[in-house]
């Protein structure tokens, strides 16, 4: 019986989504990656479920325990809200991007030095910005259904108070898009395994400061500055409005901005691979 590391790839030269000068950004070539990995990780989906586990922890030990002592604390608009709600949509926009980041980051390093999966896929039509696609859509697909979980416990626990709340999974996702596009760039420049303390050293002090435990108002105006500059703390702003209603046109910045990220990203991230393999 073949191994599941030895599926065929198969795909079809047909022309990207976006246009780049060389590598090209992803075709339909990236839809046969994704079901590559679906079919090795069939036999494994526990590890897929154990991804909304961790969120789930932090928010039933902090948002939930510690939220007892705490109380309620400023919302968006100014407003009171309970501790776990505050706490839920920041930890919903955490693991989106600890799950797109991991994805993006320690698998593909793997695939890309010690499997040679890429290699391989480049010995077909496929093009450097199909591997690139297809990596981040699989990221974007896993984060996905990690979102979906959280919302739905969220939901349960009573931590949603808006309608606009049916936007925070596509938020969610756009989240894991930028993440994951951003990771995989950055991971066609690590040479060893030692370089993975950067991505630590990077997500780490996101996910402490970025608003996901307490309002940007108890920092001095200079480090809120740097803190409203962060990733993480766009989305973690308009995953927060969004579940509590504090909706305005000035979300439209952190979809752009998280936008431009992911696009910037998969396109640097599909040069990268095409240089490294091509060239």
């Amino acid at each position: 019986m073949s191994s599941v590391h030895d599926l065929p790839l198969r795909v079809l030269p047909v022309p990207g989504l976006l246009a780049r000068a060389r590598a090209g950004m992803g075709g339909r070539g990236s839809i046969h990656l994704v079901e590559r990995h679906a079919r090795v990780y069939r036999h494994t989906w526990l590890i897929l479920a154990s991804g909304v586990a961790e969120p789930l922890f932090y928010l039933l030990s902090i948002g939930v325990g510690l939220g007892k002592l705490v109380g309620t604390v400023t919302g968006p608009g100014g407003h009171p809200v309970s501790y776990a709600t505050f706490v839920a949509p920041a930890l919903l926009a955490s693991a989106s991007m600890n799950g797109a980041i991991f994805d993006s980051t320690f698998n593909v390093f793997f695939r890309l030095k010690y499997e040679k999966l890429y290699d391989a896929a480049l010995a077909t039509p496929m093009r450097a910005g199909d591997v690139a696609l297809g990596e981040i859509s699989w990221a974007l697909l896993r984060g996905g259904l990690y979102a979906l979980a959280f919302m739905l416990v969220m939901i349960a626990m009573g931590l949603v108070h808006s309608a606009w709340a049916v936007l925070a999974l596509p938020a969610a996702i756009l989240t894991g898009f930028a993440f994951a596009a951003a990771g995989m760039a950055a991971t066609t420049y690590m040479r060893s395994w030692q370089h993975f303390e950067f991505v630590t050293l990077a997500s780490l002090p996101m996910f402490l400061f970025s608003t996901t435990f307490y309002p940007l108002d108890v920092y001095p105006r200079p480090l809120q500055i740097v803190v409203e500059c962060t990733p993480l703390y766009q989305s973690v702003n308009l995953l927060r409005d969004l579940t509590l209603g504090a909706v305005s046109p000035a979300l439209l910045w952190s979809v752009l901005y998280l936008a431009v990220m992911g696009v910037a990203g998969l396109s640097l991230a599909g040069t990268r691979i095409g240089r490294l393999l091509l060239t």
